[in-house]
């Protein structure tokens, strides 16, 4: 089992999850996060973090589609390990729908 992040992240990018991670799974694109499934160990730490709730297990109904995409792009964006602060419309666009339809972004983020 692994954690994914959903598109819930799109455009908030809440990295309080990052910091707590004991493997460092974590990757940052433009404007979400993403959990590289073959590292992650399935501890579950991260999950309580998220001020948001874009992170599930994989085994949530949910999950299924992130499952790809998470894997994709954290082969693809450089890896997070600290904290920064959130995107600056992560309030006004926590509860929008259709993020990853219209938000999404493919470029990587900064990294540490």
């Amino acid at each position: 089992m692994t954690f994914v992040v959903t598109d819930i992240c799109i455009k908030c990018k809440y990295t309080d999850c990052v910091e707590v991670c004991p493997v460092d799974c974590f990757y940052e694109g433009e404007n979400m996060l993403v959990i590289n499934p073959d590292e992650c160990i399935d501890c579950g730490v991260c999950e309580p973090e998220c001020p948001i709730e874009a992170i599930l297990p994989d085994t949530d109904d949910n999950a299924e589609k992130w499952i790809d995409i998470n894997q994709k792009y954290s082969e693809m964006w450089p890896v997070i390990t600290q904290a920064k602060p959130a995107m600056a419309e992560a309030e006004e666009m926590k509860a929008v729908q259709n993020k990853f339809e219209e938000h999404f972004s493919e470029e990587p983020g900064e990294g540490d």
